[in-house]
Parts: C-alpha cells; sequence; structure tokens
C-alpha cells in the first residue's frame, strides 16, 4: 500500500510542505488559488491525481502540471469538485418556491447568482423553475464557476439522456408542474435542454477566492461549495456575498453548509433553517 492510500495515512511534515509548495505555484503559474481549500479534501484530491498522472509525490505531481497545460486541466477538473444534478434536494426546490418566489415576485426585475454553477444543471433548474413560477422574462441570472471548461458544457445545454430519468424523479418530488420533457429534446443519447430557457442566463468566469462582487442580487445560490473551503476562506466568500445582496436579498446554501459561525452571521435572518435559505436583515 503506498503512503497516502487511506484515510487513516499519516500526513508527513514533508507531504505537508510538497502540497503547500504545489498550491503555490499553481497560483503563481495559472492564478488559481487553492491555498485556503479543506485539507482533508485537498490531499485526497491531489494523490488522486498523482496516481492518475503515474508519479509517486505531491512534488512529481507539481512539475507536470507546470511543465504540461494539460495536466493542470486534468488536475482543476479534480479540484474544482463538479458533482451536480438537475433538481439536485428536491425539498430545496419546494422551499425556493413557497418561500422565495413570493419575495421574488416584489421586485419588477430580479438579478439571480449562481455561484458554482459546474457544468450548469443547477441552473437549468432554476431557469425552469422561474419560468413555470411566471419570472423567467423579468429575470437575469448570473451563473459562475472558476472552470472555463465546465462553464463552456454549461452553455451548451447537453446531457447524457440516460441523466434525465433520474432528474425527471427530482422534477416532480420539487413540485414540476409541466411533464419534464417539455424542457429538453432528445438526440439520440443525449438531452439538449430548451434554448429559451437560457436566453437570460450569463455564463462567466468567475473565482470566489479571488474575484471581487460585481453587481447586486436578489437571489444568491451557491450550494455544496464552501464544503470544500476552510473556514477563513468561508468566512472570506460570505462577506462577497454580503455585500453582494439587496437589502433583504436571499442566500441559499447547501445542506451541508450554514451561516452560523461567520463572520456575517448576525447580518441575516433564517428564511428556512432546515433548507439553508437566509435573508439579509436591513
Amino acid at each position: 500500500m503506498s503512503p497516502h492510500q487511506g484515510s487513516d495515512a499519516p500526513r508527513s511534515d514533508v507531504e505537508s510542505i510538497e502540497m503547500r509548495m504545489l498550491l503555490e505555484a499553481v497560483y503563481q503559474h495559472y492564478g488559481y488559488d487553492f491555498r485556503k481549500y479543506a485539507r482533508g479534501s485537498l490531499r485526497r484530491r491531489l494523490w488522486r491525481r498523482a496516481d492518475a498522472e503515474g508519479v509517486k509525490t505531491i512534488s512529481g505531481l507539481q512539475e507536470r502540471v507546470l511543465h504540461n497545460p494539460l495536466a493542470m486541466d486534468a488536475l482543476l477538473m479534480d479540484l474544482s469538485v463538479n458533482v451536480t444534478a438537475m433538481f439536485r434536494d428536491p425539498t430545496f426546490y419546494v422551499a425556493l418556491r413557497e418561500k422565495v418566489v413570493p419575495i421574488l415576485r416584489t421586485y419588477p426585475f430580479i438579478r439571480i447568482w449562481n455561484a458554482g454553477c459546474s457544468t450548469g444543471e443547477e441552473v437549468y433548474s432554476i431557469a425552469i423553475l422561474l419560468q413555470e413560477e411566471g419570472l423567467l422574462e423579468r429575470a437575469r441570472v448570473y451563473a459562475t464557476d472558476i472552470n472555463e471548461r465546465v462553464l463552456e458544457r454549461a452553455d451548451h445545454g447537453v446531457i447524457p439522456l440516460e441523466r434525465m430519468r433520474a432528474f425527471t424523479q427530482n422534477y416532480q418530488r420539487a413540485g414540476g408542474r409541466s411533464a419534464f420533457s417539455e424542457y429538453y429534446k432528445a438526440d439520440r443519447d443525449q438531452a439538449r435542454i430548451d434554448r429559451s430557457l437560457l436566453e437570460n442566463v450569463v455564463f462567466a468566469h468567475h473565482n470566489l477566492v479571488s474575484d471581487k462582487s460585481f453587481n447586486e442580487f436578489h437571489l444568491i445560490i451557491c450550494r455544496n461549495v464552501m464544503i470544500y473551503f476552510d473556514k477563513e476562506l468561508q468566512d472570506q466568500v460570505h462577506e462577497l456575498f454580503y455585500e453582494s445582496l439587496v437589502n433583504l436579498g436571499i442566500l441559499a446554501l447547501g445542506n451541508k453548509e450554514s451561516i452560523r459561525f461567520s463572520s456575517v452571521a448576525s447580518c441575516y435572518e433564517e428564511l428556512d433553517p432546515e433548507e439553508k435559505i437566509y435573508r439579509r436583515s436591513e
């Protein structure tokens, strides 16, 4: 068994130094900053990529990614964590319909930020919900991610057809009001999302670690992203979101995330504590 296998493997001083050097090198050379990501998850992903590259040390992985942009692309895919699904956690979308949509209706125009949108399944779900609630035409959804490659996939709106069967169940449990098949066209083994759903969606590169606020939003959705950040970086991103919300704007997090213990916790009220939906206080 190699020294990095298993969750209980000892973390050597040399390995910690190698990790810091790799993360600093990636930041200096490519501009991606993973230095404040949670160490346990980061360590597992680095070793997984080292194994895939056929190198025996983190230093060997550093040499590979610095001199081979394709290796860096592969590392970025591993570190940016692109696990997503349409209408993932259906009860969250039920809460959006029941508790957030009535608030959004009070605005003549709605700006929504889907931060960490990955390959687009979440933003497609948001667009469908807005369409069914009669809000899509007066909404602008900004879907951002650190990874340019997944943004391109998201903008194309193409999903393996076999995945749509599971997504159909999610949609129904999320309170969907139509036949899910109305929102895509089957093309052999692929499903193509109805382009009309994406007319008011802007896909753009944004790095939560280093980039600043770029607008004021009525709703920010960032689910299952900050679980990979350390406490300092979580606070930094929470401050970014707070600055980016209008007064009484809404922040939605993943079910394993919370505003509690953050530097801005006192600036929010709980709109739905179970689904981790919060409203910025006046």
